[in-house]
């Protein structure tokens, strides 16, 4: 470890690219402590404590939305219009063929998401803005015109410059500079979580701290297997003879990964569950007493553990099938192997080959799907089970982090053995 540590500082390149990176990380988070012109910052704390739903859009934001800064609304427009666009490539057939073209076709339909982005950014501030509006305690006072528009170009700008900022990072081959960004946001709100912790600890909770630290480590170690887990089909390319040289002949084989979706059936899960608490905290404050009731009602039925558990287990578990099926497309996958000479043992070629990956990728779906569920819903057991709410770290949290840190490691590791080979 400390031996990848001096190589990592005395490689030039990687050691410049390191503290590029974290030189904008640090840039985010001096702008995520820059709060929005007229904001009750207090109530504003005291409005994320009294409602947990908002916890996980913060933590897309990139924790920049707590403080109601000119970052508020972080990465999650970018990251809602990439996702648009993924579906979209599956539906509009031209975008189906650029994505095909390769690296020029991905560059256009990224500019296409950088586009999106901007008018998603608009609607998500204002949406926060008139949510917080609503909200109990005055967060921001009544606006002119003028001024609303001048806090929503502020905030959409923010998320063009964090977009930029990641895009930067990204150049730098360290890590994704979006899961960078709200890596870095997860991470910053640990040590204010540890020291409530610690200012509230009583010996009638050791016992259960030492089963929560336990449990954490168990979720670790989980969420490192589920994302690292892959199924690896073995392939053969048979041999070609061009002219009077042999090509091909070569064993490989293709990884499939248990967790094929990622992040983003957590991400679709928690946009539809918090949907109706955020439309009853809007409709509660109505003057007709029929929509201020059934705006209890909303609020009621998200309020209820049992039943958000359950809802949001299912929607992810969901989730992870119907995404998984948009990405991945075994006949392509066949007839590409196909093209190249390659084989499937056992399996003929075309048809039987997409059949047999298709099988494979069923098998395998329900671990990562209900594993993604667990981990969506692990806050709220632990909360229940263990009475313990001031340091709970979030399972979809988790996630990021660690999968953030493997895929940084990765790419740290690939330069350090690029240069090695090169002799730099």
């Amino acid at each position: 470890m400390l031996e990848k540590i001096r190589q990592i500082f005395q490689i030039k390149d990687l050691r410049n690219s390191l503290l590029f990176v974290m030189g904008m990380l640090i840039v985010f988070r001096i702008a995520a402590h820059i709060p929005v012109p007229g904001a009750n910052i207090e109530n504003l704390r005291n409005f994320f404590s009294q409602n947990e739903m908002l916890g996980m859009l913060n933590i897309l934001s990139g924790g920049a939305m707590k403080n109601f800064s000119i970052v508020a609304m972080g990465v999650a427009p970018y990251i809602t219009a990439s996702i648009i666009m993924q579906l979209l490539t599956m539906v509009i057939p031209r975008l189906e063929e650029l994505s095909k073209e390769g690296s020029s076709g991905t560059a256009k339909i990224n500019q296409y998401s950088r586009l999106l982005t901007v008018p998603l950014a608009l609607l998500q501030s204002y949406g926060l803005i008139m949510l917080f509006r609503q909200s109990a305690q005055p967060i921001i006072g009544g606006l002119s015109t003028f001024e609303l528009i001048n806090i929503l170009m502020v905030m959409s700008a923010g998320t063009i410059f964090l977009m930029w900022i990641g895009e930067l990072i990204t150049e730098k081959r360290i890590g994704n500079g979006i899961s960078l960004i709200i890596f870095a946001g997860i991470v910053e709100g640990i040590p204010i979580a540890l020291q409530q912790s610690i200012v509230t600890f009583s010996k009638a909770q050791a016992m259960n701290w030492l089963v929560l630290g336990g449990l954490a480590l168990i979720t670790i170690a989980g969420v490192v297997i589920i994302t690292e887990g892959q199924r690896n089909i073995p392939v053969t390319y048979a041999r070609r003879i061009r002219g009077n040289r042999m090509y091909g002949g070569t064993d490989t084989y293709l990884p499939f990964r248990v967790n094929q979706a990622g992040m983003i059936p957590i991400i679709f899960a928690i946009s539809i569950v918090l949907f109706p608490g955020l439309v009853g905290q809007l409709m509660v404050r109505s003057a007709s007493s029929f929509v201020a009731g059934f705006g209890n009602i909303l609020l009621q039925i998200n309020q209820n553990q049992l039943i958000y558990g359950l809802l949001y287990f299912t929607l992810v578990v969901a989730f992870t099938y119907f995404y998984t099926s948009i990405i991945f497309h075994p006949n392509q996958i066949a007839d590409n192997l196909q093209k190249q000479g390659g084989f499937v043992p056992g399996i003929r070629p075309g048809q039987p080959t997409a059949r047999f990956l298709k099988n494979v990728s069923n098998r395998i779906m329900p671990a990562g799907a209900l594993s993604l569920g667990v981990i969506a819903i692990l806050p709220i057991i632990t909360q229940n089970v263990f009475r313990v709410t001031t340091f709970v770290v979030g399972g979809a949290a988790i996630l990021i982090v660690v999968s953030v840190v493997l895929e940084s490691v990765k790419q740290i590791q690939a330069q350090i053995a690029m240069h090695e080979y090169e002799g730099v």
